[in-house]
């Protein structure tokens, strides 16, 4: 079978612009997938602009929900939330019950919201004759939060008790051995991205336990060390490395962009001040944006 990676865009959601310019280039055919932020002020007004532009796609991409517990308000209870990914990292080996009783709850709501409207896109899809490949649920997270153990543990047994019928769990599990065989790129790499590489690594046995359990894929993901800097140079050059390798693994390959630019007019409480202006209203959105519209160029290179 030839090796096709799954082009990707997170967030969904975000802000309404973020929406707009993820919905452009998936008018224009350049995503196989996106992930749904469903816990954010823009979230109704873009799945309104989804739901009508249905009709005008190529096809429907997958569709993933985006759990967000960083940032956004708390789907189950409207309260505004107050976790960071080190706090949730801290609760894990010190276990807090309530915050684990509430996690459940929070991403079971996450899931049944999003589940909802991916179920309407479908039926939409569906009477236009767009092209649907969706059959589940698929399941990712904002910052990649769901391998914490305790976000973990409470989104499996979400699944089991709920007895959901989940498709795909993203695990973002980046192979660092193309990234050192164009050495003239190391020095551009970010130092803190490189540490996040290694934590998730750690990590992703489970979510590979979990999906050969289950029947599904296990996966690789890029997207971790060149975080916010998905530049389409650097992808031209990494790629053959990339595909090598993950052929050699037998293992499809999550790329992972962040297409579209929150405006700084759209800043609000729900968005943490930090990440939203270093992130999701950096220019670099443009160039991972850039980077979607020409990848299938560097792809069918090879």
């Amino acid at each position: 079978m030839t090796f096709k990676p799954d082009i990707h865009a997170d967030d969904y959601g975000y802000s309404l612009n973020t929406s707009k310019d993820i919905l452009d280039c998936m008018k224009d055919g350049y995503l196989n997938s996106i992930s749904i932020i469903c816990n954010m002020p823009s979230f109704e007004e873009s799945m309104d602009m989804l739901y009508e532009e249905i009709k005008n796609l190529p096809f429907l991409p997958l569709i993933s929900v985006h759990l967000n517990l960083v940032e956004g308000d708390s789907v189950y209870n409207g309260s505004l939330q107050d976790y960071s990914w080190g706090n949730l990292f801290i609760k894990s080996y010190l276990w807090d019950k309530d915050t684990f009783e509430y996690l459940k709850k929070e991403i079971k709501a996450q899931i049944y919201k999003v589940d909802e409207v991916v179920s309407k896109c479908i039926d939409i899809a569906e009477t236009n004759h767009i092209p649907v490949k969706q059959k589940g649920i698929r399941i990712d997270s904002h910052v990649h939060t769901h391998l914490i153990p305790i976000v973990w543990k409470a989104l499996i047994e979400v699944i089991q008790e709920e007895k959901l019928n989940v498709e795909f769990i993203r695990n973002p599990k980046e192979p660092i051995v193309p990234f050192f065989k164009q050495k003239s790129l190391v020095p551009k790499y970010n130092v803190v991205n490189m540490v996040k590489n290694r934590i998730l690594m750690f990590y992703s046995g489970k979510v590979d336990r979990y999906c050969r359990k289950n029947d599904m894929d296990t996966m690789y993901m890029w997207g971790l060390i060149m975080s916010g800097e998905m530049d389409i140079e650097r992808i031209s050059k990494i790629y053959p490395d990339m595909e090598k390798y993950c052929e050699r693994h037998k293992r499809p390959l999550e790329i992972l962009f962040h297409p579209g630019l929150a405006l700084k007019e759209e800043d609000c409480v729900e968005m943490n001040p930090e990440s939203s202006k270093a992130f999701n209203m950096s220019d670099n959105r443009k160039i991972e944006n850039k980077a979607v519209r020409n990848i299938k160029t560097v792809i069918d290179r090879g």
